[in-house]
């Protein structure tokens, strides 16, 4: 079984940088993003130049993934295997990199299951172009995943803030009428 990471550093206001519960949080802090850090709050940081490399970087890998695959398969071709080899091969390409583009893309905008997640590793890691594209794809949109974290920034902001506004003086000294 997968452990299970903690879903948010954000749910945790108390918890400092080293991870720690130091009891000086002012709320609840965004979770950093693979390749962005937590730039994606505000936009600022070089959020724009982030996003062009991570979607021309991904862009670059998927083309040349998809050349090592075309060299694979002209092996294939050279050995003489078969027409009907070769047809699976190709169909088991675009299946598993249809998947991995369902399943990359779906994750950016709400959390995978763990166990799913997986189940499905194998797969993945042969559709894994597939999984490049999405990631070209979302890039050009908005950072990956910045939809999920923001919604999930945003709850725990306006539960903060509920929070902190009901907890005004100390309960103990009520006045009793």
């Amino acid at each position: 079984m997968v452990p299970l990471r903690e879903p948010l550093a954000i749910i945790n206001p108390m918890r400092d940088e080293s991870g720690t519960g130091s009891g000086t949080g002012t709320g609840p802090r965004p979770e950093p993003l693979r390749f962005f850090g937590t730039t994606w709050v505000d936009h600022q940081g070089g959020y724009l130049w982030r996003r062009a490399g991570v979607a021309l970087g991904s862009l670059v890998v998927a083309v040349v993934s998809c050349l090592v695959l075309r060299f694979a398969y002209q092996g294939l071709a050279i050995a003489d295997v078969g027409g009907v080899v070769n047809l699976l091969v190709v169909v088991m390409f675009a299946v598993c990199s249809a998947v991995a583009f369902r399943r990359t893309w779906d994750g950016f905008t709400k959390r995978p299951d763990p166990e799913q997640q997986a189940s499905l590793r194998g797969l993945l890691a042969i559709g894994f172009v597939g999984s490049l594209f999405a990631y070209f794809f979302r890039s050009l949109i908005e950072a990956p995943g910045e939809k999920l974290h923001r919604q999930e920034y945003e709850t725990a902001r306006a539960r903060h803030e509920r929070g902190s506004t009901r907890r005004t003086g100390n309960p103990a000294r009520k006045k009793k009428s």
